[in-house]
């Protein structure tokens, strides 16, 4: 049964949209959907390209779960052909094919992870090597029928590296195309992607045009930026939350992004309104509420949802136990490094400027005056092994404390 005024729907679907085409034409499907009862049919497609998702793919999938609270029919389609391609969206070179043996070892975990967001009974899993792993070699000649070189050299990344002479296999050009295709086969009324994806998402309406179908509308997220604040959330930079991390991880790496992010993190990630999200903007600024707090209160939020409650009360109380109980003072300064094995703690110290020397940080752990994580360091030969997600707060003396954050 569908929900809400559509007016009052598109509300709460626009939150946290980069852009949209357009907005009128999802206002009109949503007003054709409640005088036909008949649901939305929503696609999203993720290429199985690595075996596990991290939350920035989620950000997609909060977006279909929205749209499934409202009654909407949701497809989660896994591009097992179009992996075999490689999209190339944002790289200035071809990527490496993969083979269907990675492809489907890829592809099987990743319908366990979205039901941590989606619901399993409401959620059409599909696969599109399904319809194009029949093709012929007329149909696909057929398919490149409906759209230009031209258009195609519109492409961003396409047109730059035509222009600088690197170059592009004929293959590549598929790829929008069977994107495209798939909202064909599937009927879709939108399409949801990341904002990196416009142009695939566009030749999809263009495609249904030519095929006689009502085009789709394409909604887009913003690219969710890692731990380091910086680039986008990427397993291959080490600046991810896996939708699979243990608690404690996926705890320790959402601490450690910055203030200013978590209410990004706030707006595509969970389901608070924007009201909700302002008013904590307001309570921090106003010093009604420590950032560390409202920041706890997300990784709560996160745990729970790819856990469980207890997982997620587990994980603030060992977050007490080591860091907020000891005395710390609520803002030092923080530094963070990328996961290493092995490195010796007087190196990482003089490395990143929290002492002066490696010699003087020989000098005070032989003076005891060097603790890491409320316990005294011992041994000034002490090697760390840094992995991603880890924190650890360090004292430096008497009175200088400093937070290391391991991307």
């Amino acid at each position: 049964m569908l929900a809400k005024d559509p007016k009052e729907q598109l509300k709460l679907l626009m939150k946290g949209v980069a852009d949209i085409v357009s907005e009128k034409d999802l206002l009109d499907k949503l007003y054709l959907s409640g005088k036909e009862k008949r649901p939305l049919r929503i696609k999203a497609g993720f290429d199985p390209s690595r075996p596990d998702l991290h939350i920035g793919h989620t950000v997609l999938i909060n977006k279909m779960r929205q749209f499934q609270q409202l009654g909407h029919h949701v497809m989660f389609l896994i591009g097992d052909f179009t992996a075999l391609i490689g999209d190339p969206t944002g790289k200035n070179e071809t990527r490496p094919a993969l083979t269907f043996e990675e492809v489907r070892e890829n592809a099987k975990t990743y319908a366990r992870q979205v039901f941590k967001i989606l619901d399993p009974d409401k959620t059409e899993v599909m696969y599109n090597n399904h319809w194009m792993g029949n093709f012929s070699a007329a149909d696909f000649i057929r398919l490149a029928s409906h759209y230009t070189v031209a258009r195609i050299l519109e492409r961003d990344d396409f047109s730059k590296r035509y222009k600088t002479g690197v170059p592009i296999a004929i293959h590549e050009f598929m790829y929008p195309l069977v994107q495209g295709y798939d909202s064909v086969v599937m009927k879709a009324d939108v399409e949801l992607g990341g904002s990196d994806q416009r142009f695939n998402l566009l030749v999809g309406r263009e495609l249904q045009k030519s095929y006689g179908q009502v085009p789709q509308v394409v909604m887009m997220t913003p690219i969710l930026e890692g731990t380091d604040g910086v680039q986008k959330m990427s397993k291959s930079l080490n600046n991810y939350i896996g939708v699979e991390d243990s608690p404690k991880d996926m705890f320790g790496r959402t601490m450690s992004i910055s203030d200013d992010l978590m209410y990004k993190y706030y707006e595509l990630l969970t389901d608070l309104t924007v009201d909700e999200i302002s008013a904590l903007k307001s309570e921090v600024a106003s010093g009604k509420r420590h950032p560390r707090d409202v920041k706890v209160s997300l990784a709560k939020i996160l745990v729970e949802r790819f856990h469980n409650k207890d997982a997620a009360e587990n994980a603030v109380m060992e977050f007490d136990r080591v860091f907020a109980n000891k005395g710390l003072p609520d803002e030092m300064p923080e530094v963070k490094v990328k996961a290493e094995n092995g490195i010796w703690v007087c190196k990482l110290l003089a490395d990143q400027k929290l002492l002066p020397s490696t010699s003087e940080g020989r000098r005070l752990i032989q003076g005891k005056a060097i603790e890491m994580n409320s316990e005294k360091i011992t041994d000034p030969n002490l090697k760390l092994d840094l992995k991603s997600g880890e924190e650890f707060i360090f004292k430096l003396g008497k009175k200088k404390f400093a937070k290391v954050i391991v991307l």
